[in-house]
């Protein structure tokens, strides 16, 4: 479907632009975001930020997530399923903090002496390079919203119609280019899905962006 993320974030910001979107900043979510986030920020003529959130894995399963935290300690919790599985408080308590670290380590180390992206009163697009139970995205668009934004618009390349529908109640509008039905994983809709490394990741928030992919 798409042949590199920089190939989806092509696509990506034709589909914005028939929008007739406006807006004040991109945060693309690290790593596999930021190639995504670059041309998206530079087809609206915007900074380029980043937002972090780590998902909350369940106790026996940790690659079922029962929520997510955000780099500011903003949580989204699956309160069913917490319910279901009978996690403990203190365990979760612990998680949330953990990962809460881990995810402003992830800012602190990509964004050096620079300084956060400042939300209030503006107009933000969260771009990821697609989303599947849609867990941290939740929680990352908690933390643009609880920060004072104006209006938050999520924008990514694919998702599955049953989550991107349920955060079309997280953000102000859903820009989706490509919803299958069938869908496994967001890597099975790129050509080339290689890992970002971080100095990938930091090299597309500078100025000028990577280009070339």
């Amino acid at each position: 479907m798409f042949k590199t993320r920089t190939d989806a974030g092509r696509r990506l910001a034709d589909l914005i632009d028939d929008h007739d979107l406006r807006a004040d900043v991109v945060v693309a979510v690290p790593r596999g975001g930021l190639p995504v986030g670059r041309v998206v920020a530079d087809s609206l003529g915007v900074p380029l930020g980043i937002v972090v959130a780590r998902k909350l894995g369940a106790p026996r399963n940790p690659e079922l997530a029962i929520g997510a935290v955000a780099s500011d300690g903003t949580v989204w919790l699956n309160d069913r399923l917490i319910t279901e599985l009978a996690v403990e408080d203190a365990w979760l308590a612990e998680r949330i903090d953990a990962e809460r670290r881990t995810a402003a380590e992830t800012v602190e180390r990509y964004l050096g002496d620079r300084s956060p992206t400042d939300y209030e009163g503006k107009t933000v697009v969260v771009v990821d390079d697609g989303v599947a139970t849609g867990a941290t995205t939740i929680a990352c668009l908690k933390q643009v919203t609880g920060a004072g934004a104006e209006r938050v618009i999520l924008a990514v390349p694919v998702g599955p119609p049953d989550t991107i529908e349920r955060l079309r109640g997280e953000a102000d509008e859903v820009i989706c280019v490509e919803t299958p039905p069938h869908f496994q994983a967001v890597g099975q809709f790129y050509e080339s899905f290689d890992q970002v490394s971080d100095e990938q990741a930091k090299g597309y928030l500078s100025r000028d962006g990577v280009r070339g992919e």
